[in-house]
C-alpha cells in the first residue's frame, strides 16, 4: 500500500513503446495500452511513441497523459493525415521520414516496448534488437506478451538460435511478460548482453547522427 500511496520509482525517465495504429480485434491488447501507460506514470516515466492518437497509440498515450506523464510523439509529416484524427495529447514533434522517426525515438528513450501490433511495429522492434545484438546500445528492449500475442516470434528466436543464426547469449537480449508491471521491473533489472568479439559502434556508423544516451532536459 505504501509503495502505492509513494508511487514506484525507476531508473528511467523516457521509454519508447512501439504499438499498433489500429486497437485490435480484442479488448485484451486496449486494456494491455492503458495499463502499460498507468505503469509509467506509476513510475514516473515519460512516454516516447510515434505520435499518433488512433488505435493503441492513442491508448497508451492518452493514458500517460490523462495521468500527469510527458508525452513525446514523434511522427514523419506524410503520415500525419492517417494517424493523427483530432486533437493530439503531450508534445508532437514532426520529422521527414520513417527513418528520421525511428532515429529520434530511440535517441530520445532508455528503453524500449513492444505493444502488439502490426508490420510497423515489427520492424521497429526488430531495429533495436539488431542494434542491441551489434552493440550499438545497451538499452533494454521489451515485448509485452499480452495472451500470447509474440508467442510465435519467440518462437522463430528459438529456432534461431537452435540452427545457429543467433547466438544462445543474444537471445536474453528480448525480454518479455504478459504484465505490464512485470515487464518494466524486468526491463530495470536488465543486464546488457555483452559480446566480447564485436566491438562497440558509434550510432554515427549505421546512419544516426547522434549519441547513444538521451540528451533531451527532462
Amino acid at each position: 500500500m505504501e509503495e502505492a500511496k509513494l508511487g514506484r520509482s525507476s531508473k528511467f525517465k523516457r521509454v519508447c513503446v512501439f504499438c499498433g495504429s489500429s486497437t485490435g480485434k480484442r479488448s485484451c491488447y486496449q486494456d494491455a495500452a492503458v495499463e502499460l501507460g498507468k505503469e509509467l506514470v506509476a513510475r514516473k516515466v515519460d512516454l516516447v511513441y510515434g505520435g499518433g492518437n488512433a488505435g493503441l497509440m492513442g491508448l497508451v498515450s492518452g493514458a500517460v497523459h490523462s495521468g500527469g506523464g510527458h508525452v513525446i510523439g514523434i511522427i514523419p509529416r506524410t503520415l500525419m493525415h492517417k494517424e493523427i484524427t483530432g486533437e493530439t495529447v503531450g508534445e508532437v514533434k514532426a520529422v521527414a521520414s520513417m527513418h528520421q522517426r525511428k532515429a529520434e525515438m530511440a535517441q530520445h528513450s532508455d528503453a524500449f516496448i513492444a505493444l502488439p501490433g502490426g508490420y510497423g511495429t515489427l520492424e521497429e522492434l526488430l531495429e533495436v534488437i539488431s542494434w542491441a545484438q551489434l552493440g550499438i546500445h545497451s538499452k533494454p528492449v521489451g515485448l509485452l506478451n499480452v495472451d500470447g500475442y509474440y508467442n510465435s516470434l519467440l518462437a522463430f528466436v528459438d529456432k534461431a538460435v537452435d540452427d545457429g543464426f543467433i547466438q544462445p547469449f543474444q537471445r536474453h537480449i528480448i525480454v518479455s511478460s504478459p504484465s505490464a508491471r512485470d515487464l518494466v521491473q524486468k526491463l530495470e533489472e536488465y543486464v546488457p548482453v555483452q559480446d566480447a568479439v564485436v566491438s562497440r559502434l558509434r550510432w554515427e556508423m549505421v546512419g544516426y547522427n547522434f549519441s547513444p544516451q538521451t540528451d533531451i532536459a527532462r
